[in-house]
């Protein structure tokens, strides 16, 4: 139905408690950017928080498909959130028996200008004080809307998020750096999403003999970068190039970036050619 005809309940505990989890799902022509493992990153979402499933695999593609053939376009998402339902009254309590909320849309995505994105973006850096299971994708975003929000007013495009003198993520995004041409990105744990975008870029930068390390990033490390990224499925690969006022490298997008960019791109036209 048109998305403005679309309801839920105020009794849902997605609206009332931010009682769910969600996934974003790139589409290049009609092909869904790496499935199985957005839906085996919404599993352990899922899993994170006691909900079960309410679909197979094979149903979440049958109806993401179906989306996608009542909305035309090239370059487009899937949006799916899950919530734990409709209880009769406001109670943090849990029960198995109450079907789970399921919300699917799709996103107009206007694929990144490659001229517009090698201009890069200015970040901060800014104490992470979100909760302990940044793993889960939750719908629980206030905290990263407050994180953005502290970017926004200090007139720059995003933030880096640092705890215990360690680089987390983006505010929506995740982190890398170059230095001495090896790409170095924070391991995957509770303390970061596992990007669907970040795993990609290790993939392609591995297959093109890029040296790449998977470990804690020390703040300090970032003001000697010779480049920083920042990932994510809508962002693609940004180039960071002021951090805390200051610029990054040569102050414009480096060499290692626009390899990899051209390779993702490349990555992407194969993908809509299939």
């Amino acid at each position: 139905m048109p998305v403005e005809e679309a309801t839920i309940s105020v009794m849902d505990r997605g609206f009332l408690f931010g009682d769910g989890v969600y996934e974003v799902i790139p589409v290049f022509g009609n092909k869904l950017l790496r499935l199985d493992q957005h839906l085996s990153r919404l599993q352990n979402s899922l899993d994170r928080i006691s909900l079960s499933n309410p679909c197979s695999n094979e149903e979440w593609a049958e109806m993401f498909l179906h989306l996608l053939s009542k909305n035309d376009g090239e370059d487009r998402a899937v949006y799916l959130q899950i919530s734990r339902g409709i209880y009769p009254k406001r109670d943090l309590g849990t029960k198995a028996e109450y079907p789970a909320t399921v919300f699917a849309m799709i996103l107009q995505v206007v694929p990144p200008d490659i001229e517009t994105v090698s201009a890069g973006i200015s970040v901060i850096t800014i104490d992470d004080f979100r909760w302990g299971a940044c793993d889960i994708k939750s719908t629980s975003l206030v905290a990263n809307v407050m994180l953005k929000q502290q970017a926004a007013a200090a007139g720059v495009e995003d933030a880096i998020l640092i705890k215990n003198s360690m680089v987390s993520e983006g505010t929506a995004s995740n982190v890398f750096i170059i230095k001495d041409d090896v790409l170095i990105t924070p391991p995957t744990g509770h303390k970061l999403l596992p990007g669907i975008t970040r795993d990609l870029v290790i993939e392609i930068a591995k297959n093109n003999t890029i040296l790449v390390e998977e470990r804690e990033v020390k703040e300090t490390e970032l003001y000697n970068a010779d480049e920083i990224w920042m990932t994510s499925s809508t962002r693609e690969i940004a180039p960071v190039i002021r951090l805390n006022g200051d610029s990054v490298g040569s102050g414009s997008a480096g060499p290692v970036w626009k390899r990899i960019v051209d390779l993702y791109q490349q990555y992407k036209q194969q993908l809509r050619s299939m």
